[in-house]
């Protein structure tokens, strides 16, 4: 069994016991979390398609770390002008476990 969860404008495949990144979400490691934005259901071969979501489904995860990603550089440069601009972002990523899917 598994669902197509919406979160942080993206779209993630989940099952139970796997663990995937999301963008950042509130809460300290051991947190319960929950996904209402169900997009799919799969049980089996019998899928349910929301429109736009399925109603009463949802997935609930455990939230093991808050982590960042790794360094992306942003470099400009003009050339014969000698003018640039050297800067850098990590992005505030969760990483969670997913403990169950519940369909509706």
């Amino acid at each position: 069994m598994f669902a197509v969860i919406k979160t942080g404008g993206k779209q993630y495949r989940v099952a139970a016991d796997e663990q995937i990144t999301v963008m950042s979400l509130e809460g300290n490691a051991g947190d319960k979390v929950t996904f209402s934005d169900v997009l799919l259901v799969d049980n089996d071969g019998a899928a349910t398609i929301g429109a736009p979501f399925v109603a009463g489904a949802s997935v609930t995860a455990e939230i093991v770390e808050q982590a960042r990603g790794p360094k992306v550089i942003s470099f400009k440069k003009r050339r014969r002008k000698n003018s640039k601009r050297k800067r850098g972002h990590r992005q505030d990523l969760t990483l969670v476990r997913i403990l169950e899917v519940i369909a509706a």
